[in-house]
């Protein structure tokens, strides 16, 4: 009963007005709660950030999926009236907190799905980018890094991930041009995993669950799975020969966890004895 209380209360604290939080059956679901557009402030940056690390520390959850609420925007980026507003050391350490933050989100060690229920634009692309996969509803809007005609550049680790996804030269294009484009060109360019059809926004929802769901026990082994995701992300940015000492570490641990649990089913019946149980 106190365990359960315990991730009752858990939930409550990592959901925020700016970030919801809900798990349920193996899947945390973060939205960001900013409408219309789902821009994102520090304070909402704040909320995620404690969202991100609720759904790590959960052993329940095995898959995260973040999204925007309404039908319209995914999300817009960050809130442009607070930018203009605000110092420019205040900016710079909001910026170093948002990169802080999606770098959790991208190491965490659990499949990161990246929702795309409407516009994703601009720091919102940057959000879905530091997603492991991103899924889209088709015809709900456009994506893209426009930062451009606004005189600045990506500053939320869109031209860092932008080039590790699509290549050097056509990031650059995209970013110096601004061109917004939809989900299909999207899909061309190996920014979307997948475009659902879906007349509303909440059946849209289903079938990414669903799809969420094909990762979660007894489904999937859920820590191969995650060790998967930790191998490919933190491996991709180091040198090769280190990427394969880590993807031999990542399966000597799964090995170790697997001894683990055998030995500790093999002494149940011992404990069973001690209690005065049979087996």
């Amino acid at each position: 009963m106190a365990e359960a209380e315990a991730k009752v209360q858990e939930t409550k604290d990592a959901s925020g007005n700016l970030v919801q939080y809900a798990a349920d059956g193996g899947i945390a679901l973060l939205t960001l709660n900013a409408p219309p557009a789902n821009t994102y402030s520090h304070e909402m940056m704040q909320e995620l950030d404690r969202a991100i690390l609720a759904a790590r520390m959960d052993e329940s959850v095995h898959v995260i999926v973040i999204t925007g609420s309404g039908e319209k925007f995914f999300c817009a980026g960050a809130d442009i009236s607070m930018l203009q507003s605000v110092t420019p050391t205040f900016k710079y350490y909001f910026c170093l907190h948002a990169n802080e933050t999606l770098s959790r989100l991208e190491q965490t060690p659990k499949l990161v799905i990246a929702a795309i229920n409407g516009h994703c634009v601009g720091g919102g692309l940057e959000v879905a980018m530091a997603a492991d996969l991103r899924v889209a509803r088709k015809g709900a809007g456009k994506m893209g890094l426009p930062e451009v005609s606004l005189g600045v550049l990506p500053g939320t680790g869109g031209t860092q991930r932008l080039v590790r996804m699509v290549g050097k030269s056509r990031a650059i294009e995209l970013m110096t041009t601004g061109e917004l484009f939809d989900f299909e060109r999207g899909a061309e360019l190996g920014l979307v995993n997948h475009i659902y059809e879906a007349e509303t926004g909440a059946a849209f929802m289903e079938q990414v669950l669903d799809y969420a769901r094909q990762f979660t026990l007894p489904n999937k082994a859920t820590h191969a799975v995650g060790r998967i995701k930790r191998a490919v992300q933190t491996g991709a940015e180091i040198p090769f020969e280190s990427a394969l000492a880590l993807e031999r570490e990542q399966l000597a641990r799964r090995h170790q966890l697997d001894g683990a649990r055998l030995a500790d089913e093999a002494r149940e019946p011992l404990r069973a004895a001690r209690a005065g149980q049979h087996p």
